[in-house]
């Protein structure tokens, strides 16, 4: 496992990073351009959070404003500039951004 920063404008986070909801069995859906092409729980998931970050922490110092990223389900596919693709997870929002060329 590797530290990583992201290339600038490739992983959008926000406005905000809700930190007081729970992991149990939430849903999460992708669209692209309002066509759905993902939605799993993360019920679902192979390892359930508490387990990642258990693991992750063996690792690892994890700090305030620390990302963990665990992967989607299957489904994205390829995207295109001028795309637009909408993440939403239950309790928590939706977040939607512009596809742009590199």
């Amino acid at each position: 496992m590797d530290r990583a920063q992201p290339q600038p404008g490739r992983l959008p986070l926000g406005p905000w990073i809700s930190t007081d909801i729970g992991s149990g069995d939430l849903e999460v859906t992708t669209r692209i351009n309002e066509r759905t092409v993902q939605r799993s729980t993360t019920g679902e998931m192979i390892f359930g959070v508490p387990a990642i970050l258990a693991w992750v922490t063996r690792w690892f110092t994890l700090r305030p404003g620390d990302v963990v990223l665990t992967g989607s389900p299957a489904g994205v596919g390829p995207m295109k500039p001028g795309d637009v693709v909408t993440v939403a997870i239950e309790g928590v929002g939706e977040l939607t951004n512009p596809v742009r060329a590199s």
